[in-house]
């Protein structure tokens, strides 16, 4: 009987449009045009896609320029430090093209780093280098390492 019941009520209900036939009603009014779906004209959807693409695009080539020039970063401290080389960099950076570079901020880094690498490597910045050393301490090595010599020197020679 409840069977009975459900089933004449849920087709009448169906028949008003109150609830049951709302799915088929969905499907009817979605638009198959994506530039209608948009809001849009189907040259202004066109032209919104074209725009999408290139702005895509561009920041896919940004971004390989950006990761040539961290490999290139990487390429310039792994030849300072003598350090193996990586494919994968290089590969990177022949794919950006021959245009690559390090950026300019990178750039006065390395340059800074230079300046003060020759620096410590000049007569002055080991003089500055001996300023901050343990005279005493070198003192003792260097007597100590004389005594060991001249006791060495006792042994092989019959003379002394």
């Amino acid at each position: 009987m409840a069977f009975l019941m459900k089933s004449m009520l849920s087709n009448q209900v169906k028949n008003l449009g109150l609830g049951g036939g709302g799915e088929e009603s969905k499907e009817e009014s979605t638009p198959s045009d994506p530039a209608a779906a948009a809001g849009m004209t189907r040259e202004e959807y066109e032209e919104y896609q074209k725009q999408m693409v290139e702005e895509k695009m561009e920041r896919d080539a940004a971004f390989a320029q950006k990761k040539a020039e961290r490999a290139c970063l990487r390429v310039h401290l792994r030849e300072k430090y003598r350090l193996p080389k990586s494919e994968l960099d290089e590969n990177q950076i022949q794919m950006a093209g021959d245009d690559v570079g390090l950026p300019e901020d990178l750039q006065k880094m390395v340059a800074e780093d230079q300046v003060e690498e020759e620096d410590k490597d000049s007569i002055l910045g080991q003089l500055s280098n001996i300023q901050n050393m343990d005279m005493d301490a070198i003192k003792e090595k260097a007597q100590a390492t004389f005594t060991e010599m001249k006791q060495a020197a006792e042994q092989k020679c019959s003379v002394m």
